[in-house]
This record gives C-alpha cells, sequence and structure tokens, in this order.
C-alpha cells in the first residue's frame, strides 16, 4: 500500500510539486505565536509515552472524541494513559474530512517514521513502537527535527521570564525563544478576577496600583522587562472589538468603579478597553514591537464544564458580533497620532476575512511592507478551506507576497508539520493559478515568493 504522507501529498500540479521541493520545503520555521511552555523546552522535557506526548493537553483532539462519543474520564480523567490512547485510536478513522486526520498521520511520520495509518487495529503496536522512540525523542529534540528557527510563546505580564532568560544563556540549544506580552487580564476589567490580577501585579512591581496612573505606570515597567528580555510582540485575545473613545478622568473614574468591585456598564467596558489598548499600542510603536489582535472567539460556551474543568478544554466556538466599526475606530485612534504599531489582525470568523483586509489597507504605510498583515486561518479554520479561503482573500485585496506565513498556536511539541500543510497548501494554489494561466510559470518569481511566506517576511517583519 501506497505511503499516505507521501513527497506529493497536497500537491496536485507539476508547478506546485516544484514550488514546495524546490522552495518550501526545506525552509526554517518561525512560531512566532504558541503555546509552548518554555521551563519544558529548558528542562528538556522528556514523555512518559505518546498519549503524554500528544494528547495530554490538546482541545482539538479531545473536542473530536467527545463527539464521538468517549466519556470524559478517557479525555481528561484519570484513567491509565494507554487507555486514553486506545480511545483516541477509535476516534481517528472517524476524523476522513477532518484536518486532524492529516495532523494525526503527518506527525507520527514525520516524528516517528510510522507509515501505518492509526486505527484500533493497528493503535497497539503504533502506541509501544512510538514509546520505544520516545526514549531519546525529547522536547528540544522534536523542535530541532522540526527545524525551527524561532519560538514566541505566550506570557502574562506578572511572568518572571526566568525560563527564557536560562534558555538565553544555554549555548546548547539553536532555537531562540521569545517571549510575547499578553495582557489580557489587564484589558479585561468585566471579568471577576481581574481585581486579583492586579493585586498579583502589584505584588511584583512592589507597590499599590490604587489609580490608573500608577496601573498604567506598573504596565509600562513589565513591556521594559519583557523588552529588555528579548520581546518583540504582543499578543491579545480580543474576543468582543470595543472602542469608544474616552478622556483619562473617565476610565481613572471607571478603573477605581472596578477595583471597588462596583458593577460596570456596557460603555464603561468600551471607554476602559479602547483607552488601555490604545495606550499599550503607543508603548508597542515606541520599542517597535508588534501588535497581535486575536478577533472573535467565544468563549466557555459550557459553564458546567468551565467548573469542571477550567478554561481551554475544548468548549469555545466562533463569536458573530461585528468587528469593522470597533475595530476601525481602534487603528485610526493610534493612526492619528502615528503611533499605530505594526499590527497583525486574526479574524476567527471567516465572514469577517474581506472585512479584516480591506479594513488593513486603510492603515498601511510609514514605509514598512506589510505594516498591517491578515493572520493566517487560525483555530477552527486551519484547515485546507479556511487556509485556502484566507490565502485566496488576502491575495484578492492585499500582497500575499508581503504575507508572514503560519504559526502554530499550539501547546504541543508535535504540531510543527503544521506548518509543512500550510507551505504544501500555499504552493498548491499557486500551482493551480499558474496551470490555469492566471500567473507566469516562473520560478524565479514564485519560488521567490514561497520562500518569503514560508520564513524570510516573518524574519524581516518581527526583526529576529
Amino acid at each position: 500500500m501506497k505511503s499516505f504522507i507521501h513527497d506529493d501529498f497536497l500537491l496536485q500540479s507539476e508547478v506546485a510539486k516544484k514550488l514546495y521541493h524546490n522552495h518550501a520545503k526545506t525552509m526554517p520555521i518561525i512560531d512566532y505565536h504558541c503555546h509552548l511552555d518554555p521551563k519544558e523546552i529548558y528542562e528538556d522535557k522528556k514523555f512518559n509515552n505518546l498519549f503524554d506526548a500528544w494528547l495530554s493537553g490538546d482541545h482539538y483532539k479531545w473536542r473530536l472524541m467527545r463527539a464521538n462519543g468517549i466519556t470524559e474520564d478517557y479525555i481528561t480523567g484519570n484513567k491509565p494513559d494507554f487507555e486514553k490512547f486506545m480511545k483516541w485510536a477509535e476516534v481517528v478513522p472517524h476524523l476522513v474530512g477532518n484536518p486532524l486526520y492529516h495532523w494525526t498521520h503527518f506527525e507520527l511520520k514525520r516524528f516517528f517514521d510510522v507509515d501505518k495509518l492509526l486505527s484500533p487495529k493497528t493503535a497497539e503496536v503504533i502506541y509501544k513502537e512510538v514509546n520505544q522512540k520516545l526514549e531519546t525523542l525529547t522536547a528540544r529534540k522534536l523542535i530541532e527535527m522540526s527545524n525551527v528557527d524561532v519560538i514566541c510563546t505566550t506570557d502574562d505580564p506578572t511572568d518572571t521570564l526566568e525560563w527564557h532568560e536560562k534558555l538565553k544563556n544555554d549555548p546548547t540549544f539553536k532555537t531562540k525563544v521569545l517571549p510575547a506580552f499578553r495582557p489580557d487580564k489587564a484589558i479585561n476589567i468585566e471579568l471577576s478576577w481581574f481585581q486579583e490580577w492586579v493585586l498579583k501585579l502589584s505584588k511584583v512591581v512592589g507597590y499599590s496600583l490604587s489609580s490608573l496612573d500608577l496601573f498604567k505606570k506598573a504596565i509600562t515597567e513589565r513591556i521594559d522587562f519583557f523588552h529588555e528580555r528579548g520581546c518583540l510582540l504582543s499578543d491579545h485575545a480580543l474576543d468582543v472589538v470595543m472602542y469608544e473613545k474616552a478622556t483619562p478622568e473617565e476610565v481613572a473614574a471607571i478603573y477605581e468603579k472596578a477595583m471597588q468591585h462596583e458593577e460596570l456598564s456596557n460603555r464603561d467596558i468600551r471607554k476602559y478597553k479602547g483607552y488601555m489598548l490604545v495606550f499599550l499600542g503607543t508603548e508597542y510603536n515606541k520599542r517597535g514591537w508588534v501588535q497581535q489582535y486575536h478577533i472573535g472567539a467565544l468563549r466557555n460556551l459550557s459553564e458546567r464544564m468551565l467548573k469542571n474543568l477550567g478554561p481551554d478544554t475544548g468548549f469555545d466556538g466562533i463569536n458573530d458580533g461585528l468587528i469593522a466599526r470597533p475595530l476601525s475606530h481602534l487603528l485610526d485612534a493610534l493612526d492619528s497620532t502615528g503611533e499605530l504599531p505594526k499590527t497583525v489582525l486574526y479574524t476567527l470568523n471567516p465572514r469577517d476575512f474581506e472585512v479584516a483586509i480591506t479594513m488593513m489597507a486603510a492603515f498601511q504605510g510609514g514605509g514598512i511592507p506589510g505594516k498591517i498583515q491578515f493572520g493566517s486561518a487560525w483555530w477552527f479554520l486551519d484547515t485546507i478551506d479556511g487556509m485556502t479561503k484566507q490565502i485566496k482573500a488576502l491575495g484578492n485585496n492585499g500582497l500575499l507576497s508581503k504575507f508572514v506565513g503560519m504559526l502554530t498556536d499550539s501547546r504541543s511539541f508535535l504540531s510543527y508539520p503544521r506548518h509543512e500543510y500550510f507551505r504544501r497548501l500555499l504552493c498548491n494554489i499557486i500551482g493551480e493559478q499558474v496551470t490555469l494561466g492566471y500567473y507566469p510559470e516562473d520560478y524565479e518569481l514564485l519560488g521567490k515568493m514561497v520562500e518569503n511566506i514560508s520564513y524570510t517576511n516573518a524574519k524581516t517583519y518581527f526583526n529576529f
């Protein structure tokens, strides 16, 4: 039987094959947004078994296990690791139509040289074979095998960044591991843990944050702390984009209300969030950072499961709130003073692709190629259809050639084949258009474009 993950997988034309094999394949990876744990990288985590490496924190897989009728004790519960893995193997034959069928077999092939299709019949053999290889395949080795040049983790402003510092000073590991500033807890004033987080920040900086000015001072100090340790970008989960113009005095009063646990109106929340996002954007701009806006998640849909398991366990969805006006006002508030930093916009609702892309074009400039980016298809959209729509939408209304390419957005060390998946699809889309006569069969032109999207654009854009 021919290997399922073969050399020309997804490459449906000779042009696509040449572009991938001669240009995309060997480019290093820049993973500028992920959720890997820098402590696990520094300590070179050794995995107990395939379940530990593959399933223990992957809510993509958990969602589909639940959809297939697997009970929670085999997903996040206390069943033995092997039994949990066998339950995943039951699901895999039912994944046809879902990218996890591809990702599953890519990961088995690329890291463990396993060509077998995973099913209940093959699962025990695969489990034993992979576990033997995991004796020597540690976290760092998996990163090295994937040819990863730079990793940017996702870090709270209160983080010590001690593991990043240790990695920086470790000459034995060549991949750069940099922090990324994620101040969601400073922005989400309406959530129940806001006051608790402010107290945590207060302890980190060593003084009371009794006023908005002191709070902003503390945030600025943490930005400087991150910057001194190599941070070059921030990330914001803007599940709902909110902006309303407000004076510093108005926002100071809103901050004091929140700290006294008084109820905030929707208008209070819009004013606070808009003001703080503009404040943060100006600070990023001063330091030459890139800001990332991840727009449109609808989180923790099941209150029951949130109470049982906590957040980020597979109970989120796509939001359908309107984004055009508040996002344009937010970007314009920064642009009007010449302080709009380089910005990557990701929209989780595919309905909003053209909204973000056409808005992006209104704020380009400053002599910076692709200053405002439309980010890769994200989360529920990093499928063949989602990535194809993102690539074609960006090509239709922007400069695809300046695109900074793929990221993993993952907590798993085995997720790097997603970059290969994206590159193969990119080459296939370009190859299809060349075959149709839309563009010339010019490999000097198109090969360079593919190399840039795969690696060089991100390296330049983020100043790596």
